[in-house]
């Protein structure tokens, strides 16, 4: 669609609303944002839990991204069919119960399960924020609507590193989790001040395209989350199957690109014959709505990946507590959240085209910055700076991005911008999560296996005793304990030790400076968002044929 700029003055002055609603929505995006931030706090404690490696917990963040990715077309047209606020207050009921789930989760499989129910909720509130937001609040007030909701993401992160830190340290990470069954319960009797609405029952539900889109995220993402696992080029011996000697995992991948080709050919052809599409390919039929979607899903994969990796050094690596890892990320996280909220102060000196390069930018610098500074302990004041700088181009960037989609879809496809922002952000952090688990894993074992094989002192004899086929991030201790139980000597547990600390360093600097030059190339796509002149707002298109 068309987008034409006209003076900021010319923009009628609406009525102003009560900003109660806005509660409802804030709170909303909240415990969805908790949650996941939630759980990279609780690593080391779900990990002494349940008895499983860092990777196991992880999963469970890729299942939520995954089904909050494949499903939040679905509940957009969901909201479109029996309305918003109704179905809204479903998806929080469902949402309260699976955090219940979740908080008396006595395995690993029942926590992934509890994060798959909270992923499948999540499909329905994520696109109908968005459209509650363009029920409730009309021209400024819904800018300001859409900044506030950047920010309560940002928030949630600061308040799950706070309050996971501390009850992680003190009590444990259920209590954690507990908290979202009662906020949750507070954001179900907060939504009867939304507007009433109506249904539209015309609104016809493409279940191809339900299937379609859900199978190329589920391929994608489990292709991506078992990288490692599976081999990244040649199968592995744990591989479930191999084509010709090759890993099912980059084979996964391709199969859902393919599936995702085939959505939009669907949709497009079902658009084209009048029938209603799963998503209304006019939210993506200009290059700068395209370009905005590329950016996101780069800068949220970005965080997702930072965030996976920083409690994984924190806690796994160097056995420290939750609350050192909320110490660690709170410069991060509350850069982040005044960021997303001050950046909308920026719209009328600086175009979204030149924010988003100088978003990518900081975000480079950064990464390459983090890489030479970083040693054994992230409270060290450079690793703070390199937090902070990140920290200021992503949460720029995602509410910029957001406010490109909003302000380029006319109200009736709210909806749609909402689970587009649902997929493409859910997608990215699955993503990001299991490539930087992959990454670091990978860049872990092919460090370590050629430094013992390099050193004289670890023998063929010792290396048979320890499972080399397996290697992941542990501590030093726990090394130790594990090498207590073959015949190594003194002086090659210290050699170990040495391999296993100077391994994992340059594992992280590696993929830190892998990620830098993500940042850089997201660039690109930053340099077709549009480009509003100062004192300029885009004219909002009407819907076609209407």
């Amino acid at each position: 669609m068309s987008v034409q700029a006209v003076p900021a003055s010319h923009v009628e002055s609406e009525v102003r609303a009560s900003w109660v609603p806005m509660i409802a929505i804030a709170l909303s995006q909240i415990i969805m944002s908790f949650n996941v931030a939630a759980l990279p706090v609780s690593l080391g404690g779900m990990v002494k839990s349940f008895g499983v490696p860092p990777t196991t917990v992880a999963t469970g963040i890729v299942v939520y991204g995954m089904l909050v990715a494949g499903l939040v077309m679905l509940g957009a047209k969901l909201l479109q069919r029996f309305g918003p606020s109704r179905v809204f207050r479903i998806a929080v009921v469902v949402f309260c119960a699976s955090q219940v789930l979740m908080t008396f989760s006595p395995t690993a499989t029942l926590m992934i399960t509890a994060q798959g129910l909270i992923g499948a909720s999540a499909a329905i509130i994520v696109p109908a924020l968005v459209a509650l937001i363009a029920e409730n609040y009309r021209g400024e007030q819904q800018a300001t609507a859409v900044g506030a909701l950047g920010s309560a993401r940002a928030a949630a992160g600061v308040l799950a590193f706070i309050i996971g830190g501390i009850f992680g340290t003190y009590i444990g990470w259920r209590p954690v989790f507990g908290i979202l069954i009662a906020v949750s319960a507070i954001v179900f009797l907060l939504s009867f001040k939304l507007k009433a609405d109506e249904a539209r029952p015309d609104v016809t539900i493409d279940m191809v395209g339900v299937l379609l889109a859900a199978a190329a995220i589920v391929f994608m993402v489990f292709g991506f989350n078992n990288l490692n696992r599976w081999g990244l080029t040649l199968a592995a011996p744990n591989a479930p199957f191999d084509l010709l000697g090759m890993s099912p995992a980059p084979i996964l991948i391709v199969i859902g690109i393919v599936l995702g080709q085939g959505f939009l050919m669907w949709t497009r052809k079902r658009q084209e014959t009048g029938r209603t599409p799963l998503l209304s390919l006019e939210v993506l039929d200009s290059v700068e709505e395209r370009a905005a979607v590329y950016a996101m899903f780069a800068v949220v994969a970005l965080e997702a990946s930072l965030n996976f990796t920083v409690p994984l050094y924190i806690q796994i690596v160097q056995g420290r507590t939750p609350i050192a890892t909320a110490i660690a990320m709170m410069p991060f996280n509350l850069t982040v959240f005044f960021a997303a909220m001050l950046i909308v102060r920026l719209y009328g000196r600086l175009a979204p085209r030149q924010i988003g390069r100088y978003g990518f930018t900081l975000c480079a610098i950064a990464l390459v910055w983090l890489a030479f500074v970083v040693r054994n302990n992230w409270n060290e004041w450079p690793v703070l700076l390199g937090l902070i700088i990140f920290g200021i181009g992503q949460g720029s960037l995602v509410t910029l991005l957001f406010n490109v989609l909003v302000t380029s879809s006319p109200k009736e496809l709210a909806s749609d911008v909402g689970s587009l922002r649902g997929t493409t952000q859910n997608l990215a952090s699955a993503v990001g999560t299991a490539t930087a688990g992959a990454l670091l894993v990978g860049l872990l074992s092919a460090i370590a296996l050629g430094s013992i094989a390099a050193s004289p002192k670890l023998t063929p004899e010792l290396q048979a005793q320890v499972d080399l086929d397996s290697i992941n991030f542990v501590s030093n201790d726990r090394l130790q304990a594990v090498l207590s139980g073959t015949t190594a000597t003194p002086g090659q547990v210290a050699e170990a030790v040495r391999i296993n600390t100077e391994s994992r360093q340059r594992a992280l600097k590696i993929g830190l400076l892998i990620l830098a030059g993500l940042a850089l190339l997201s660039i690109i796509p930053a340099g077709r968002l549009p480009d509003y002149r100062p004192g300029e707002l885009p004219d909002r298109p009407t819907r076609k044929g209407s």
